[in-house]
């Protein structure tokens, strides 16, 4: 099992002016331990789940990782995960394109249907009911899928989005990985099964990502995918780093079910001494 960390709060010790510099260091101390995935949240207000209030500091996602691609130099780098209601699916499909070329090929596409309502009506981005957003989360995999064909610059006709072209010149060094967040049976899980690289699910118990991780692979068989093709990833939040043998024990569940990535948040305040004091657990979780 490898180990990733997402950074979801920005409240850092010495204010707005130190974020920057402690953003490079959480780069540096990721890449020192051994993790293989630095991410994100896509979002524009802060969230509740992180136990801050909508008006804490937040970055906007990609210029984040623009940030971050120039602070390291090996660890793949996304958004967990991109509101496809954001970005016109051409942009966005830009967007990770220039994210993969100027990172030596280190970019991922994390995406999903987009949730946060106060956000969309507070910064006037349209919030389209649950069904037109899977929809449009749809028709936008299969756009970035074509942009990043370089045989196919052609014309793209869906519902919700129509490209007269789909060029995308430079095309990416390395093809970016799709991950899809959310453990939705019916439309989500489906989505991953037939477009996606890689699946995000919360680690709420062992039991319940079994579950999830068996509706994935009943739709693999539907759309002929191969399931173990598919990188599987949980968000284990923040393991006390004076408890790294509880944490150990616990990942090793998921692992025995198929989890290739436990992703781990740090805390505001000094996030890099925090992802300092968990290094020692990545070669652990490797042999798992």
């Amino acid at each position: 099992m490898e180990l990733g960390f997402h950074v979801p709060i920005f409240e850092i010790d010495g204010g707005t002016a130190a974020i920057a510099g402690e953003l490079a260091r959480v780069g540096a101390a990721a890449e020192l331990a051994g993790a293989s995935w630095l991410s994100f949240m896509d979002h524009f207000f802060q969230i509740e789940p992180t136990g801050l209030p909508a008006e804490a500091n937040m970055l906007e996602g990609y210029t984040s990782l623009g940030f971050m691609a120039a602070h390291t130099s090996t660890i793949e780098l996304g958004l967990l995960v991109t509101g496809v209601t954001y970005r016109h699916p051409g942009l966005l499909a830009k967007t990770v394109t220039t994210l993969d070329v100027l990172s030596g090929g280190r970019a991922a596409l994390g995406i999903g249907a987009a949730w946060f309502e106060r956000e969309h009506h507070g910064l006037g981005v349209p919030y389209p009911p649950t069904g037109e957003r899977f929809d449009r989360l749809e028709e936008t995999l299969r756009i970035c899928a074509q942009m990043w064909d370089p045989d196919n610059n052609g014309p793209f006709e869906g519902k919700h989005y129509q490209l007269a072209e789909t060029l995308c010149a430079p095309q990416p060094l390395h093809r970016p990985k799709v991950l899809i967040g959310g453990g939705g049976e019916k439309r989500t899980l489906r989505l991953v099964a037939r477009y996606g690289d890689a699946c995000n699910l919360f680690a709420s118990s062992t039991e319940e990502v079994a579950h999830k991780l068996d509706v994935l692979r009943r739709h693999c068989e539907e759309a002929g995918t191969d399931y173990e093709r598919i990188r599987k990833t949980v968000l284990a939040g923040s393991p006390d780093p004076a408890a790294l043998d509880d944490f150990v024990r616990q990942m090793a569940g998921y692992a025995q079910l198929g989890v290739h990535t436990a992703i781990v948040m740090p805390p505001g305040g000094s996030p890099a001494a925090w992802v300092d004091s968990v290094a020692p657990v990545v070669p652990r979780l490797a042999d798992l």
